[in-house]
């Protein structure tokens, strides 16, 4: 009979995971396939009959129903890369093949049928959700991102993949943001020449770790003329917490400010989004845990 231990994050602290994790890496060196995530470790073995009990949690493992961020994208790249390392170290038993091929494909079917995965929740991409929302045109928008860390790295990434082609990388020491620039390709400037960037650029995301704003009316000068028709304007997104962008800088005709609550509001109601959808992918695991169990049953009139 095929089982499976989990050791997760919601039933194990950090400390015991690690303690578990040594352990459970002891084990006999059984035909088995070993799932590794930042917050679960689990193990299938076994041959013959798959209870429900460990079709139905797989499957909702590869969905992205059991992990800490529903609907996460990375887990079903784990599982089937789970099963993929184990393949090739053991010679696994057809109960195992079966049980992960069927959970690989219902991750496939609730991401692609329902909407479990959809809408960022990271504040990295819902920026870009905004910007989106903003009809930006990546190509021809100068974008700057101020600040060197992984929340405005992912936030490079993320512009990258969108297609915009102009893009600054503004902080305080170059030598620091140097990599980062190379990487993404990048001019960069240092924060002392912030009016010349402002002025420069019809998007800004910024995201220090200043203690103080580093973005004040002061800093802004719209062009001659304004900001008006077939001219863009200047949107500002802040990251940052405490903030780097003076909230009064939204009174400036032309300039457009979200914060972090903006940002955090966009990111909730894509949870809820997220959330509603529980039911539809729920249903598409009962689908094909009975399609399994059928392939099994018709298995055994030919054993």
């Amino acid at each position: 009979m095929v089982h499976y231990q989990s050791i997760n994050h919601s039933d194990y602290s950090l400390e015991e995971r690690e303690i578990l994790f040594r352990q459970t890496k002891q084990r006999k060196d059984t035909p088995h396939v070993f799932l590794q995530t930042c917050n679960r470790i689990e193990w299938y073995e076994g041959e013959g009959d798959i209870p429900e009990e460990v079709v139905q949690h797989l499957f909702r493992v590869a969905s992205g129903l059991e992990s800490g961020l529903l609907g996460e994208q990375a887990i079903l790249g784990q599982v089937k890369e789970a099963y993929e390392t184990a393949k090739e170290k053991y010679r696994l038993p057809a109960s195992l093949h079966k049980l992960f091929l069927a959970a690989i494909t219902t991750g496939k079917r609730v991401r692609t049928e329902t909407a479990i995965a959809r809408g960022a929740v990271s504040h990295s991409l819902a920026a870009i959700e905004l910007l989106e929302e903003e009809q930006t045109d990546w190509r021809k928008s100068v974008i700057t991102v101020i600040g060197v860390n992984k929340l405005t790295e992912d936030t490079l990434q993320f512009l990258k993949n969108k297609g915009a082609v102009t893009l600054f990388l503004a902080n305080r020491s170059l030598e620091k943001a140097q990599p980062l620039a190379e990487r993404f390709g990048c001019n960069i400037y240092p924060l002392t020449r912030k009016h010349e960037i402002l002025a420069a650029s019809d998007i800004v995301l910024t995201a220090t770790s200043a203690p103080h704003t580093i973005i004040n009316k002061a800093d802004i000068a719209p062009p001659l003329g304004g900001w008006g028709v077939g001219v863009q304007g200047l949107t500002l997104i802040d990251l940052a917490f405490p903030r780097d962008v003076d909230p009064r800088v939204a009174t400036i005709p032309g300039v457009k400010l979200f914060n972090l609550e903006d940002v955090e509001s966009r990111i909730r109601n894509n949870l809820f989004l997220r959330k509603e959808e529980i039911d539809k992918a729920e249903q598409i695991i009962r689908q094909e845990a009975a399609r399994l169990q059928e392939v099994l049953e018709r298995r055994k009139l030919y054993l």
